[in-house]
């Protein structure tokens, strides 16, 4: 009996140092130890040669890093298979969570499948990756930024030509602008109010391709052209040097977007009629805690979902601003987004 009774003792103690064992290793956010282990996350961005991104960066490093995670930041400069391959070498220094900003949401599907056969989950960051099974989508929402772009022209310029520049064709953002636009646009479209005389989408959203396109647009339409509605702030700035070379800079109603240095001292100045503020630090703060519960194995917490054309992905989309003028100060300047003095100075 006591034989049996050693052998059943143990085959317990076994047993439960093999249940501890498992535990242990069964929550991927913690060490052997019990404690969380130091997350390390992938950043790639499409083109970190423009501000806006140079902020998102910034702020999302920071919060990352107060959280305890290290990041490692590549840009693709605009180049969708750069950003393939950046994304490639990101998942070969062993990283938990890789957060893109793609250039182009359908060429980076397949990196998706990748990084889940390394174990690594994928945050896409303002810009939806399609078509494929990305774990988490956060931004704003994009169609509600379109609307507030129409509706700020059309108050300035509610009958007449208007131009349409839209945003990058590959970008899955601007087509959800122009979504938000067209919303607001058709029916005076309808009505006979407003007559489309050219739609034209910028290229990787540069500017001097922007410039190019308004200086075609004036030159085709006799300079009769009552307002411009620009997808963001870099494009903008574009059509309002062809405006301008015009002597029409401040006379024809253009819209922006992300609240830019350079586009907001354009608001001031009278020649860009408004923009869309999107609170980036909200935006990038969040984004890095969702990245940081994502590596833990944790589930973040989620306000919707958007379907990418294959799954709906679990998504936390924030609201969007309209500023103009009027609450320039309330709101960019205010949010410690852009300095006074560098928005009214000279």
């Amino acid at each position: 009996m006591k034989k049996v009774f050693m052998l059943m003792t143990l085959m317990l103690l076994f047993l439960v140092s093999c249940g501890g064992s498992k535990d242990s290793k069964a929550d991927a956010g913690t060490t052997e130890k019990g404690q969380k282990k130091k997350i390390k996350i992938g950043m790639s961005i499409d083109d970190l040669r423009l501000e806006r991104w140079q902020k998102d960066r910034d702020i999302f490093k920071a919060e990352a890093e107060k959280l305890g995670a290290e990041v490692i930041v590549v840009s693709a400069n605009g180049d969708s298979q750069k950003q393939l391959t950046d994304a490639e070498n990101l998942l070969s220094q062993g990283i938990d969570v890789l957060v893109i900003i793609p250039n182009n949401g359908e060429v980076m599907a397949p990196i998706v499948d990748e990084a889940h056969k390394a174990g690594v989950k994928v945050l896409a960051y303002d810009r939806l990756i399609t078509n494929s099974d990305v774990d988490f989508y956060i931004s704003f929402d994009n169609v509600k930024v379109g609307e507030l772009q129409a509706e700020a022209i059309i108050q300035k310029a509610p009958k007449g030509n208007f131009f349409l520049m839209g945003g990058s064709p590959t970008d899955n953002n601007a087509r959800l602008f122009r979504e938000g636009q067209m919303k607001v646009l058709q029916p005076l479209i309808d009505k006979g109010d407003i007559k489309i005389v050219g739609d034209q989408w910028v290229k990787d959203w540069l500017p001097e391709e922007a410039l190019k396109i308004m200086e075609n647009a004036l030159t085709a339409n006799n300079n009769k052209i009552d307002a411009v509605i620009a997808s963001n702030d870099s494009t903008a700035g574009g059509a309002i040097q062809a405006l301008n070379a015009q002597g029409l800079g401040g006379k024809v109603p253009i819209s922006g977007q992300d609240a830019d240095l350079a586009g907001v001292k354009r608001i001031v100045d009278g020649t860009q009629t408004m923009t869309v503020y999107k609170p980036i630090k909200t935006l990038a703060e969040k984004a890095a805690e969702i990245s940081v519960q994502l590596g833990r194995g944790e589930t973040p917490e989620s306000n919707g979902v958007t379907n990418n054309g294959k799954i709906d992905v679990k998504s936390y989309l924030l609201s969007p601003i309209a500023v103009t003028i009027e609450n320039l100060k309330d709101t960019v300047i205010k949010d410690g987004f852009q300095k006074e003095s560098d928005v009214y100075g000279k």
